[in-house]
């Protein structure tokens, strides 16, 4: 299946986990897809937006059009509340947030035909657990953004969506303490795998879903039905 010939696609934090099996999965339905990253060619630090509006400009610059952004880059620290600081808030926010803004901003730009916007949120934008308070905040936050970017995007074509992923084998999960203490159990056939996530995305940025917009899917295994 070839939905994504021709289009060009861009993935925040495609280094590991879910953006690179998202980077792999336009790539094999014919995408140009690349990854914006602190550690790139060229480097993009999402929370940076003067770097984000050079990183689009290089791809509109090498390929001529912006067809697909996916929101998934993310930071997680582990703290009680009382212990975050504001600078910990803001370096949160900074990647699980404002980097989706940043970026929504420049499709909102260059989309000019319309395209899809997919962000990457969580079920703790649903329901969370303790030490990760900006986390969770940032990922609710992330679909309200949601929302106003399909309602402000219809005029021009551009469809706004979010998944919201449960558990899933990343190195985020496993260096999770709540999970390492056992604070918080899984059962292993509760934990998703990137790829399962990446399947979601794509097809929520395909033509398929042409008729989805301000949609918040989640893909959990079922996980917040029985939380």
């Amino acid at each position: 299946m070839q939905r994504f010939t021709g289009k060009v696609v861009v993935v925040t934090g495609g280094a590991g986990g879910i953006g690179a099996a998202t980077l792999q999965r336009f790539a094999a339905e014919g995408a140009i897809a690349l990854s914006a990253e602190r550690h790139g060619d060229p480097p993009c630090d999402v929370a940076d937006e003067a770097q984000v509006e050079r990183f689009i400009a290089a791809v509109l610059a090498r390929h001529g059009r912006l067809d697909v952004v996916v929101n998934n880059a993310g930071l997680m620290l582990f703290k009680p509340l009382a212990d975050y600081t504001g600078a910990d808030w803001a370096q949160v926010l900074g990647v699980d947030l404002m980097g989706a803004v940043h970026f929504t901003r420049q499709a909102f730009l260059h989309m000019p035909h319309g395209g899809a916007i997919v962000n990457v949120a969580s079920v703790h934008a649903t329901m969370t657990t303790p030490l990760v308070a900006p986390y969770a905040a940032a990922k609710a936050a992330l679909l309200s953004l949601t929302r106003s970017a399909a309602i402000e995007g219809k005029a021009q074509g551009i469809r706004a969506n979010a998944v919201l992923p449960g558990a899933v084998e990343t190195p985020m999960l496993r260096e999770n303490p709540n999970i390492k203490s056992g604070a918080e159990t899984l059962d292993e056939a509760d934990i998703g795998q990137p790829a399962d996530i990446a399947a979601a995305i794509a097809f929520l940025a395909s033509d398929e879903a042409r008729f989805v917009t301000g949609a918040c899917l989640a893909v959990d295994g079922g996980r917040l039905a029985q939380l």
